[in-house]
């Protein structure tokens, strides 16, 4: 049997533990339960013992089990940790290596994957501190679901809401049922912005930071796929099972995503640069009494169009339009220009760049699907989906 080692934090979101509870036990999933000191102010071991069927674990040093060092045997038992909620003050710990009680040990013995699912309020989950703690966690492979963008008991609206126990369960169960669906496939993602030199200091570029395409390629990496992601400059760490080649301008994406083909489907995430300085100078562009200077720019290659043309086109090419005006309007005509198959629209007007949520539509040849706000790695998810289920219908 499939067994969560389920970390019970404490934060007003603690008492939908119960539900994740119970909808894991559904599933046929065994839960061993742990709750710090704080989580025992929302919900009582009572609870948690009676929906998980096993006695709850509290504390670091439990003088029955301690001949068998009880906390490293509880950090060996799981197919998964998850930590729900996962508050900003677990996360700080978990991120500096603190092991000042049994969940933070845990934490820091456990060899099986974890999963976090933060809830907070939204100033604590924006404030430098969280987010650098997430970035560090994130590197070291640990996976996170939401949060949730909406009102929270505080009375405020913003990001920190703990995602939905359903979101949450169907992330564990992609996390312990291993999914081959897309076996055997090889798929080329891009991802993050290019950068245009226009001297030695200075470039053109975007506000993207890659996640979204990182998401994807970590999700087609779990269902089997041979993930080749062609990046341009990001933090974020390359997921497990995935092949990066970096990349700085667009002309060296288009080279590298040229050189990674035949690909049996090319999803193009990345936010190209349009345009580039024709001839980028030598040296620094200095200020002068003329004013700014003129910059010559030309157009760059358009990376999806050409995979769309290429007589090694792959069988499905997906794009992306991040649009601030008549977003589906332009997404649709974008879509016929470039000639691509698919064609994931967002609005990048709501704060999508460099954001943990996204709101898109998919745009295919039955019209357009709205898809309603989630976490980026819950959009990659579905769209993976999807395109397993493409493949499984073109090879039937």
């Amino acid at each position: 049997m499939r067994r969560v080692l389920l970390i019970v934090s404490g934060g007003i979101a603690a008492f939908r533990a119960l539900e994740l509870v119970r909808l894991l036990r559904a599933d046929g999933i065994a839960v061993t339960p742990v709750m710090t000191e704080a989580a025992r102010a929302f919900v009582t071991p009572l609870s948690l013992e009676t929906l998980a069927g096993e006695r709850v674990h509290d504390m670091l040093f439990e003088p029955t089990q301690e001949s068998e060092i009880g906390h490293i045997a509880l950090a060996r038992s799981a197919d998964l940790v998850v930590v729900c909620p996962a508050t900003a003050n677990i996360m700080a710990r978990m991120a500096h290596g603190l092991a000042d009680d049994l969940a933070t040990t845990l934490l820091l013995a456990t060899t099986s994957p974890i999963l976090l699912a933060p809830a907070m309020n939204v100033r604590m989950w924006e404030h430098p501190a969280t987010q650098a703690n997430l970035k560090q966690l994130e590197a070291r492979g640990i996976s996170v679901v939401g949060p949730d963008v909406g009102s929270m008991a505080c009375g405020e609206i913003g990001a920190g809401r703990l995602s939905e126990p359903t979101v949450i369960r169907d992330r564990i169960l992609s996390v312990l049922t291993p999914d081959h669906s897309l076996q055997g496939r090889h798929i080329l993602v891009t991802a993050g912005p290019t950068v245009e030199p226009l001297d030695p200091v200075r470039f053109l570029s975007n506000h993207s930071s890659g996640r979204q395409g990182y998401a994807i390629a970590a999700s087609l990496a779990q269902r089997g796929a041979d993930v080749t992601l062609v990046s341009g400059p990001v933090t974020i760490p390359v997921p497990p099972g995935v092949r990066r080649i970096a990349v700085q301008t667009a002309r060296e994406m288009l080279t590298a995503c040229e050189a990674a083909l035949p690909a049996d489907a090319a999803i193009c995430a990345a936010a190209v640069s349009d345009w580039r300085a024709k001839q980028p100078a030598a040296g620094k562009i200095k200020k002068t009494a003329d004013g700014p200077p003129s910059l010559e720019l030309v157009e760059n290659p358009d990376i999806l169009a050409t995979l769309c043309r290429s007589t090694r086109r792959p069988s499905l090419v997906v794009g992306f339009a991040a649009e601030t005006d008549d977003v589906l309007d332009n997404a649709l005509a974008k879509r016929a220009r470039k000639g691509c198959d698919w064609l994931v629209a967002n609005d990048v007007r709501q704060g999508v760049f460099g954001a943990t949520r996204n709101t898109v539509s998919l745009i295919d040849e039955s019209g357009v699907q709205g898809w309603p706000e989630m976490d980026k790695m819950h959009v990659a998810d579905r769209l993976a989906e999807r395109i397993a289920t493409f493949f499984a219908g073109s090879s039937s």
